[in-house]
C-alpha cells in the first residue's frame, strides 16, 4: 500500500512530512554517501491510520489542548492514559502486512533498532531531542510490531507533551514515523557535537565516548570520556571511569554488564579514531550547512551515524564575518533591554549609531545583528592599547560582568598576536584615533565652561528647549510628506542624532558625569570610606529628571483613583478598544480621564522595552499602564510618593551640608570645600538631564512609528501586505524599496522574518561572544558569598529583607508594599514599580543603568547582574538583599501566602 512504508535510501529532507525529522536527516546523509545503517520507515500516514481506529483520541486531544506547562501532574496522568490506550489498540491487519513485508525484504535474520521520528523533531529551530522512544536489538516479527506500537504511543510521553506545549506545537499537527534500521552492535558509541555546546565555540568539536551501546550514556548510568578537537588537533582529553556497559542481549533487548577497573579506565577511542571521527563530523556539518549533534557507533573499524540533528541552542553569529577573530559586546545589556527586536528596530538603531559607516551605507558596520539583538564590534579599536584599556573601564559602570569578560578576551595571546599583526601591516585606524583625540580636546573648553557656569539651571533649560525644538521639527518634517520620501526623511533624521547630541546635550551631561566621578574620587580621598553613604545620598530626588517626574505623575493618577473603587475595578478589567469610553460610565471617570490624557500627552509614547520602535506605546494600549497605577494605589499611602520625593530632596541637601561641614575641618578645607561645593552644584543641577537624550529619542520614535504605520495602512489597502505592522519585519531601506516597487516576494520575506523572530525570542543573548561563537562569561571577584546565596553587582547601597515578586513583564507588575522586585531588566517604563519595591534584583545592569540609578534615587538597595535571577528566585521566597556587597541570601522564613 503506497505511503505506508519507505526505504531509507529513498528518503531525503523533502520527505520530512512523511517520515519525520530524524529519518529525513538520516536518509539525506545515506544518499550523500555517509555511513548510515540501512533500513525502512513506517510513515506518518500509518500513524494517522492507526490513531483513526480509536474513538477516544478526539477527546484526548481536546484535553491536551487545555493543558498548560505548569500542570505537571495533569500532564503525567493524561500522558499515561493515552499511552495505555494506544498500546491496547490492535494494529490494522493491512498495516501489519506492509510492515512485516518491509522487514522480510530487509532481512529477518538481523536485529533492528526501532526509532521514533516525529515531524516536529530534529528541525533547524527545534530539536525535540529524546522526546520519543527508541527500542534496540529488536528480533522477530512480534517484537517488531510491539516496538512500533510503543513508538507511536511515545508521542505522548510527559516530556513530549510538555515540550510541545512550551514550544507552541499543536498536538494534533505533530505526527510520528517509525524508523527500522539494522542494529549496529557498537563496541564504542557516543555523541559528537561539531560545535562546543557549552562555550558555543564553532571551531571546537566535542566528543563523548563510552564502551558498548550509546544507551549507557543517554540513560546516565556511566560517565563518558570527553575529547575535544580544534584545527585537526586534540586539545582536551578527559578520561572517565566507566564501570558499566550496555550490550545487546542474546535473545533481544539489552543488558547491563560490569566492566573491570582496568578496562573502565581505558581510553574508549584511540587518538587516531578521535581525529577520524572529528573529520567525519565536520563533513556532515558541511553537508548540512549547520552545526550538528551526531549520535555515532563504532563497530569493528567503521563508524556509523545513528542520528544527526542541528544544534538549536547555539546563539547565532553576526553575518558576513571576515575570518578575523572578533569580539562582540551586547548593546541590549547596556541599554537594559535584552529582548529580541524586529528588523525595523534593529535597522533604526544601526542608523542612529552609524559607527564605522561606509560611504553610501546608512548603517554602521560596528553595530551588528545576531539573534534579533544588536552587538557592538569594537575589535579594530581594540588593536590599539589606549582603547584596550579604556573601553573595559568605561563599560564597568554599565555592566561589570561585560567589562570583565571583554578584559579577559583582550588579554588572550591569540588576540594580541592578531592585533600586533594588523597594526604592523595596516594603519587604517590612525586617522580615527587622531579624530578621537581631536574631538576630546575640542570638547574640553565647552566642558570647563559648563562646569563653572554661574547659572546651571540655564544650562538645563537650554538643553530641554533644544529637545522640544528638535522633536517639533521632526514631527513637521515627516508628516509633511508621504511615500518613500517620508521614510527617507526618517532615515536622515535618525542619522543626524549623534551630531545633535554632541552639539546640544553632551556639554551638560558630560559636566554632570565628570562631577559625579570627581565627587566619588575626592569624597573617598578627603572624607574616607565611611562617608560614602553621604555621597550616595546626593543621587536622591534630582531635579529635572523626566523619568522621575513620570513616576510622580503615575502616583498622582493612583491618588485620583483612590476614592472610586468602581472605577478601579473597571480599570482592572478594561480593554484597549473601549478603554476611554468606559471611564465615563463611573463616578470620577471624567476627572481621571482628563488627567490621564495630560499624562499621555507627556509620556504616552513610552512603554516597557521602549527602545524597540515596533512595540506598542502606552497611548496605543493604555491597559499596559493599569497594573502600575493599581499597584501604586494598593501599596502606598495617599501622597506618599510626593512626600518621599521631597524627603529625598531634603536628605540630599542635608548630605551636601554635612559633606561641606566635614571638609571645613580638614587641612586646606576652605579650598576643598569650595571645589566640592561647585561639583555638588553641577551634579545636582545637571545629572537630571541624563534621561533627556533617551526621552527625546523615544518621542521621535513615536513619530517614526506612527508615520511608518500610516505607510503600512496604504500598502495594506493596496494589497501589498496583509497588515500594517508587517513593515516591522523589514528594514528602513527595504520599506523604501517596497514603496518604490523595488522589493520582490515581500510576503515570503516577511513570513521568514516572523519565523526567525519567534525563534530568537526564546534565546538568551550572551553579554560577550567571539566570531568563533564562544560565549565569554564575566566574573566578579573579591566578595565573600555565603553558601546558597546569589552574587551580583552592588549598585545601590543598603540592606533590605522582604518577599520576592518576580516580574518578567509589566503586565505582571502587581507589587505589594515591601516586595523585593526581581526583573530581567528595567527601563523607564518600569519606574512606577519602584515606589512599592523595598529592593531591586535584576539579571542585567550596571552602576549607571536605569534601574540602578532610579534605585539610588529612591534609596532602595539594588543588586544587578545575577544570571537567571527570574528563574532562580521564586515568588514568596523571603530574601535579604545586600546592595552594598552585591549579595542576595534566601532566608529560612515561612513562604508568603
Amino acid at each position: 500500500m503506497a505511503g505506508v512504508v519507505m526505504h531509507l535510501h529513498e528518503i531525503d529532507r523533502r520527505n520530512l512530512p512523511e517520515v519525520g525529522g530524524k529519518a529525513a536527516n538520516l536518509g539525506e546523509l545515506l544518499r550523500a554517501g555517509f555511513p548510515v545503517p540501512e533500513g525502512f520507515c513506517i510513515t506518518t500516514e500509518a500513524y494517522r491510520r492507526f490513531i483513526e481506529t480509536s474513538e477516544d483520541m478526539k477527546r484526548f486531544f481536546d484535553s491536551l489542548d487545555r493543558l498548560r506547562p505548569g500542570q505537571l501532574e495533569d500532564v503525567r496522568i493524561m500522558g499515561r492514559q493515552i499511552r495505555d490506550h494506544l498500546q491496547s489498540l490492535p494494529i490494522p491487519a493491512y498495516l501489519e502486512a506492509e510492515i512485516i513485508g518491509a522487514w522480510e525484504q530487509s532481512g529477518q535474520e538481523h536485529a533492528y533498532a526501532v526509532r521514533s521520528s516525529a515531524t516536529a523533531e530534529d528541525l533547524p529551530t527545534a530539536s525535540f531531542a529524546g522526546q520519543q522512544d527508541t527500542i534496540l536489538n529488536v528480533q522477530g516479527a512480534a517484537r517488531l510490531l510491539e516496538a512500533v506500537k510503543r513508538c507511536w504511543a511515545s508521542l505522548f510521553t510527559d516530556r513530549a507533551i510538555l515540550y510541545r506545549i512550551k514550544n507552541g506545537f499543536a498536538h494534533r499537527t505533530v505526527f510520528l514515523s517509525v524508523m527500522v534500521q539494522k542494529m549496529v552492535m557498537s563496541e564504542v558509541s557516543g555523541i559528537l557535537f561539531t560545535a562546543d555546546p557549552v562555550s558555543g565555540h564553532r571551531g571546537t568539536i566535542s566528543i563523548d565516548a563510552g564502551f558498548g551501546l550509546g544507551e549507557a550514556l543517554v540513560s546516565g548510568i556511566v560517565s563518558a570520556d570527553l575529547y575535544q578537537v580544534r584545527n585537526g588537533e586534540i586539545v582536551k582529553k578527559q578520561i572517565s571511569e566507566k564501570n558499566k556497559v550496555i550490550l545487546p542481549a542474546r535473545n533481544g533487548g539489552m543488558e547491563v554488564v560490569e566492566l573491570s577497573p582496568e578496562l573502565g579506565r581505558k581510553q574508549a577511542l584511540s587518538d587516531e579514531q578521535i581525529l577520524k571521527l572529528a573529520e567525519l563530523g565536520k563533513k556532515i556539518e558541511c553537508h548540512c550547512g549547520a552545526a550538528q549533534d551526531i549520535e555515532w557507533g563504532l563497530s569493528g573499524d567503521r563508524f556509523f551515524v545513528l542520528q544527526s540533528r542541528p544544534i538549536t541552542t547555539l546563539f547565532p553569529l553576526p553575518p558576513h564575518l571576515d575570518g578575523r577573530l572578533r569580539v562582540f559586546c551586547s548593546f541590549g545589556h547596556t541599554q537594559m533591554m535584552t529582548d529580541a527586536m524586529k528588523p525595523l528596530a534593529l535597522s533604526v538603531w544601526r542608523t542612529l549609531l552609524p559607527l564605522g559607516r561606509r560611504s553610501g551605507d546608512s548603517r554602521g558596520r560596528m553595530l551588528v545583528e545576531a539573534g534579533g539583538r544588536l552587538y557592538f564590534d569594537p575589535t579594530e579599536l581594540m588593536y590599539w592599547k589606549v582603547f584596550r584599556k579604556g573601553l573595559p573601564r568605561s563599560l564597568k559602570s554599565n555592566d561589570e560582568l561585560m567589562s570583565d569578560a571583554l578584559s579577559r578576551f583582550l588579554a588572550r595571546e591569540d588576540f594580541l598576536k592578531e592585533a600586533a599583526l594588523y597594526r604592523a601591516s595596516k594603519c587604517k585606524m590612525i586617522p580615527l584615533i587622531g579624530i578621537f583625540y581631536f574631538s576630546m580636546l575640542k570638547g574640553y573648553p565647552r566642558l570647563i565652561k559648563t562646569m563653572f557656569s554661574k547659572n546651571l539651571q540655564d544650562v538645563a533649560r537650554r538643553a530641554e528647549a533644544a529637545v522640544e525644538k528638535a522633536v517639533a521639527r521632526c514631527q513637521n518634517e515627516i508628516f509633511s510628506v508621504n511615500g518613500p520620501e517620508r521614510i527617507k526623511r526618517i532615515r536622515a533624521r535618525i542619522a543626524n542624532w549623534i551630531s545633535f547630541y554632541g552639539r546640544e546635550l553632551a556639554p551638560g551631561l558630560l559636566a554632570a558625569f565628570v562631577a559625579q566621578r570627581m565627587l566619588l574620587h575626592l569624597g573617598k580621598k578627603w572624607l574616607g570610606e565611611d562617608q560614602a553613604e553621604k555621597i550616595a545620598a546626593l543621587n536622591k530626588s534630582l531635579p529635572g529628571n523626566v523619568t522621575s517626574e513620570m513616576g510622580l505623575m503615575i502616583g498622582d493618577l493612583a491618588d485620583l483613583l483612590r476614592p472610586y473603587p468602581q472605577l478601579a475595578a473597571y480599570l482592572d478589567r478594561a480593554e484597549d478598544r473601549t478603554f476611554y469610553e468606559g471611564l465615563d460610565l463611573f463616578p470620577g471617570g471624567s476627572e481621571f480621564k482628563k488627567e490621564l490624557h495630560r499624562f499621555m500627552e507627556r509620556y504616552g509614547m513610552r512603554c516597557p522595552g521602549e527602545i524597540d520602535l515596533t512595540r506598542k506605546r502606552w497611548r496605543e494600549s493604555p491597559t499596559m499602564l493599569v497594573p502600575s497605577i493599581l499597584s501604586h494605589m494598593r501599596s502606598n499611602e495617599p501622597g506618599e510618593h510626593r512626600k518621599k520625593f521631597n524627603r529625598g530632596k531634603k536628605e540630599a541637601e542635608e548630605a551636601a551640608q554635612e559633606i561641606l561641614a566635614c571638609l571645613r575641618k580638614k587641612r586646606g578645607g576652605w579650598l576643598k570645600r569650595k571645589w566640592i561645593s561647585c561639583l555638588i552644584a553641577v551634579y545636582r543641577n545637571l545629572m537630571g538631564l541624563r534621561e533627556l537624550p533617551k526621552y527625546m529619542i523615544i518621542r521621535c520614535f513615536d513619530h517614526y512609528r506612527q508615520a511608518i504605520l500610516e505607510e503600512g495602512r496604504f500598502l495594506r489597502e493596496r494589497g501589498t501586505i496583509e497588515h500594517e505592522e508587517a513593515l516591522f519585519y523589514l528594514t528602513l531601506d527595504e520599506i523604501i524599496a517596497l514603496l518604490e516597487n523595488r522589493l520582490e516576494d515581500v510576503a515570503r520575506l516577511i513570513a521568514m522574518r516572523k519565523q526567525e523572530f519567534a525563534r530568537y525570542e526564546k534565546m538568551t543573548p550572551p553579554r560577550v561572544m567571539t566570531s568563533e561563537g564562544e560565549v565569554i562569561t564575566g566574573r566578579r571577584s573579591g566578595v565573600q558569598v555565603p553558601p546558597g546565596a546569589l552574587s551580583g553587582i552592588p549598585v545601590s547601597p543598603g540592606l533590605a529583607e522582604g518577599y520576592v515578586k518576580v516580574v518578567r513583564n509589566l503586565e505582571e507588575g502587581n507589587l505589594e508594599k515591601g516586595d523585593i522586585l526581581v526583573a530581567p531588566y528595567t527601563d523607564p517604563g518600569w519606574t512606577p514599580l519602584f515606589h512599592s519595591a523595598r529592593a531591586l534584583i535584576m539579571e542585567a545592569g550596571g552602576l549607571m543603568t536605569h534601574g540602578s540609578v532610579v534605585a539610588r534615587e529612591y534609596g532602595i538597595p539594588a543588586v544587578v547582574g545575577i544570571d537567571r535571577a527570574t528563574e532562580r528566585l521564586k515568588d514568596g521566597q523571603f530574601v535579604r538583599v545586600d546592595g552594598t556587597q552585591g549579595v542576595v541570601e534566601i532566608l529560612e522564613q515561612p513562604a508568603k501566602i
